[in-house]
């Protein structure tokens, strides 16, 4: 687990959060975003000092929740109304799951805890570019992936297209297609697990490669392994803890008044980074705050922390994982 060096944050300092933003909050520590205030992609994101009073985020829902019950007609309230639900996705990737809840009456509070770098070589990926014509099957497993993919590709000047590509799911094959490929098997359930079962029974003498994070969990490549192919694996970039986002953690969650009502969990690493962070400022996930789960390979992450989750998306798409927490709350 990754360490990361501990300290307190003043909660005396007067909060930057105007209470009828419209935007998500964002609780980070110094200028770590891609998204900057002012820019189309920020959109009107509320950007809070690391060491400023996070209840006036509380003071945001419950304001939100009024004017929401003051409707006469209870038909018009979001499902989500007044909800305030944290948000561990990398910046330049959670706007989508930010607005839907946003949609649905919910404060979306924004800290990372992942970020993505690069890997600690790029030497695989390149000889694999250098040679792609050689590979029966490219696999990418995130979006994250394609993007890697295609930058060291435009670096090295490949001109040449995949023979074919699989993905785990939806979210990565639009980044395909934003670059102009095609994905050409996608399984029913987008796990890894369930990519490899419908991919084993042409793996036989097939040439894989494998484009994914460094230090990536192993069930794909196994999978394919056993099946019979050649795998080849390159890792295209690292998933890292923000150092930045500790002192945003430790505000939110120092003091039960600022408690968000729910967390969501996209991968595995953003359980394990929040845990790492967590820890590091000497606090604990509260039992009080909902833990959503975008599929069972987090789930299974959840668990192994001793975190089960309470709400877990039917499929693995923010979508999903939305209308789950959505019926989680409205249940209540």
């Amino acid at each position: 687990m990754v360490r990361l060096h501990s300290h307190r944050i003043d909660l005396r300092e007067q909060s930057l959060i105007p209470l009828d933003a419209a935007g998500p909050i964002r609780l980070f520590s110094g200028e770590t975003n891609s998204e900057r205030p002012g820019s189309e992609a920020a959109g009107r994101i509320c950007h809070v000092r690391a060491s400023a009073d996070v209840r006036r985020t509380r003071a945001q829902g419950e304001a939100i929740t009024n004017r929401f019950n003051s409707k006469s007609d209870a038909s018009e309230i979001p499902p989500l109304a007044g909800r305030r639900i944290l948000i561990t996705r990398a910046p330049r990737q959670a706007s989508e799951l930010a607005d839907r809840l946003r949609d649905l009456g919910a404060t979306p509070i924004l800290i990372p805890t992942i970020e993505i770098g690069p890997p600690s070589s790029y030497a695989t990926l390149d000889a694999a570019l250098a040679s792609l014509s050689s590979f029966g099957l490219v696999v990418f497993t995130s979006a994250n992936a394609v993007d890697a993919y295609r930058g060291r590709a435009q670096l090295l000047s490949v001109s040449g297209t995949p023979r074919r590509i699989a993905v785990v799911g939806p979210a990565t094959a639009r980044a395909l297609e934003a670059i102009g490929l095609h994905a050409g098997v996608m399984p029913a359930t987008y796990t890894a697990e369930a990519l490899g079962q419908t991919l084993a029974p042409e793996m036989r003498g097939c040439r894989v490669l494998l484009v994914l994070a460094e230090d990536a969990p192993a069930i794909l490549r196994d999978a394919l392994a056993a099946a019979g192919a050649d795998v080849t694996v390159a890792a295209a970039y690292r998933n890292r803890i923000p150092e930045a986002s500790l002192a945003a953690v430790t505000s939110l969650f120092g003091d039960a008044a600022a408690y968000p009502d729910a967390v969501t969990f996209t991968s595995a690493s953003t359980a394990a980074n929040l845990v790492a962070l967590l820890d590091a400022a000497g606090l604990a996930l509260p039992a009080s705050v909902a833990r959503a789960s975008i599929g069972p390979i987090t789930s299974r992450a959840l668990r192994e922390l001793g975190l089960p989750p309470h709400v877990e998306a039917a499929e693995s798409t923010i979508p999903a994982l939305v209308e789950a927490l959505t019926t989680h709350f409205c249940a209540l």
